[in-house]
């Protein structure tokens, strides 16, 4: 097996976790989730989750990956032998997301090459996405470019791969994000009648509403806030263990746990400041309730309503997506890899090529979901899916609460907590959250991930 690769130190560790961290989600969920549920306080229950929920889940995959040098498949076995079907089952979940993860970036660079080429009107167009999807090959070949983006970066190893791909992009990324979001929150338009400005949108994205408040309205913000946090800080994943496991000894956990933290929770913002006013300001309140439909479907057609410059503005957009979820793919291909290295002694080449081979082959058929392989699926939460759907559900919805559970059950009473705050402070550093993570684990973490889990299965309609 080849010598265990590394970060150079604390700044590549935190690029690339916030690269894992800073992903599609977090450019439409977050703002989609912010709006709906009451702006400002939406926002501040995320921050307060973040540094208590995602702050425990984080600290557990960084120190037991650092623990063991071992990736997710082999760490928790290392530790304790009856707990090795935890970690083949948190290796699933990287597998299973890579597959129709690629899936979307081909959608991405599909975009970014139709704004590129001043075909961004044409993407404004009712029916043009689901034409796309629809098609036979060309989604295919995008999903593939994609697939060979990820690889190539993957292949080049952890420090020249993963870490100076980082470090280029996280940057671009930022600069990106900021500078769009200064323009968004600067337009206005009358359209509609009466002017809305930018500033308005912002206003609503971060002003608490509490017009009309129930408690009942709050456990939904909780619920959604959790939920948008488990997913977004790419905890239980895999991911955090592996990328743990490449960093030094002398590094502080604690301290990168933070500021991963900050990068994540500042780009949330960030992507709802971008995103927020742009669909006031052109689609009133209404156009905020798009979901998932809201970057390929809303923003296109706000680039369209601003003329030329949208054409440039969309293509900056994508091409800024195009990134965010190359850093997040990045992440997902190596905790796959890292696997294959350490539970089956692979190269990195062969294990890179295999998973590559596999991604593409399901890209293939995830692709023809929408076409020849089309299916109406009702998933047990009662939304409506196909196959892409189906294998997130698995995934996001399933498999990630299970074994976040499993990680804070193993870590709060068989492992014990004083094992990791050991290893957070092993060269005497600050660990200011002790007592926090301590009841976290062992209690109200555990809890909330079965709320989590309880409502992927539709048993939480009470809060609906």
């Amino acid at each position: 097996m080849e010598k265990r690769n590394s970060f150079s130190g604390t700044l590549g560790f935190v690029l690339a976790a916030a690269g894992s961290a800073v992903g599609l989600g977090n450019i439409w969920r977050f703002p989609y989730l912010a709006a709906k549920d009451g702006g400002g306080l939406f926002i501040l229950v995320y921050i307060i989750l973040a540094m208590s929920f995602g702050f425990t889940l984080l600290i557990n995959d960084i120190s037991i990956g650092r623990i063991t040098r071992q990736s997710a498949l082999t760490a928790y076995g290392s530790l304790n032998k009856k707990w090795r079907s935890l970690g083949a089952l948190t290796t699933v979940v990287p597998f299973l997301i890579t597959m129709y993860y690629c899936v979307i970036g081909g959608w991405v660079i599909k975009y970014a090459v139709a704004f590129i080429t001043g075909h961004g009107a044409d993407a404004a167009q009712d029916g043009y996405f689901n034409a796309f999807i629809s098609s036979t090959w060309e989604p295919a070949i995008y999903s593939a470019l994609f697939l060979l983006a990820t690889t190539v970066i993957v292949l080049r190893g952890v420090h020249k791969g993963i870490e100076t791909s980082s470090r280029i992009l996280m940057p671009i990324l930022f600069f990106m994000i900021i500078g769009i979001a200064i323009f968004s929150i600067t337009i206005k338009s009358s359209e509609s009648g009466a002017e809305r400005t930018g500033l308005q949108g912002l206003r609503y994205l971060v002003v608490p509403d509490f017009s009309d408040f129930t408690l009942k309205d709050l456990a939904i913000t909780v619920n959604d806030a959790m939920g948008q946090l488990f997913y977004s800080i790419s905890a239980s994943m895999g991911i955090m263990i592996t990328y743990g496991s490449y960093l030094g000894e002398k590094e502080n956990i604690s301290r990168s746990v933070s500021v991963i933290e900050i990068f994540d929770t500042l780009a949330a913002f960030l992507a709802g400041a971008m995103i927020i006013p742009a669909v006031y300001v052109f689609m009133g309140t209404e156009g905020m309730r798009q979901g998932p439909g809201l970057m390929f479907e809303a923003m296109p057609k706000i680039f369209a309503y601003m003329g030329p410059a949208g054409n440039v503005l969309g293509a900056v957009f994508f091409l800024m997506v195009l990134f965010a979820a190359v850093t997040s793919s990045v992440s997902l291909f190596e905790a796959v890899v890292s696997s294959l290295m350490d539970g089956f002694k692979m190269q990195r080449t062969k294990a890179c090529i295999t998973e590559a081979v596999i991604a593409l082959v399901a890209g293939i058929i995830i692709v023809m979901g929408y076409s020849v392989l089309y299916f109406d699926f009702k998933l047990p939460n009662g939304q409506q899916g196909q196959l892409l759907d189906v294998l997130d559900f698995l995934s996001n919805n399933i498999a990630m609460p299970i074994v976040a559970i499993g990680s804070c059950i193993f870590v709060g009473w068989v492992l014990k907590p004083g094992r990791i705050i050991a290893e957070v402070t092993r060269n005497g550093e600050k660990f200011s959250r002790k007592g926090v993570y301590t009841v976290m684990v062992k209690y109200i973490a555990p809890v909330l991930l079965f709320f989590i889990l309880l409502g992927s299965f539709g048993l939480l309609k009470v809060l609906d």
